[in-house]
């Protein structure tokens, strides 16, 4: 497996930030200033991995790239 983490900055969301009325605008451009970029350059075959609900959710909102959480990643051999 390779993990490479992403110069990602922040997505915007900084928890409930991006959710609460008028945020919506600078919730968005703070993504677009360095993550929705660097997702969108990604191949299909990466897979994109984010710990946070919130930023999970934001980046399928503005990129449609479906980011997994770590444990969504992980196959258990028995």
């Amino acid at each position: 497996v390779n993990c490479q983490e992403i110069p990602s900055g922040c997505c915007g969301m900084a928890g409930s930030f991006g959710y609460e009325k008028g945020h919506y605008h600078i919730s968005r451009k703070i993504g677009e200033e360095v993550l929705f970029p660097a997702v969108n350059q990604l191949k299909d075959s990466h897979t994109i991995v984010a710990n946070g609900f919130s930023c999970r959710h934001q980046i399928q909102h503005f990129t449609g790239v479906k980011p997994r959480h770590w444990v969504q990643t992980v196959k258990i051999k028995n």
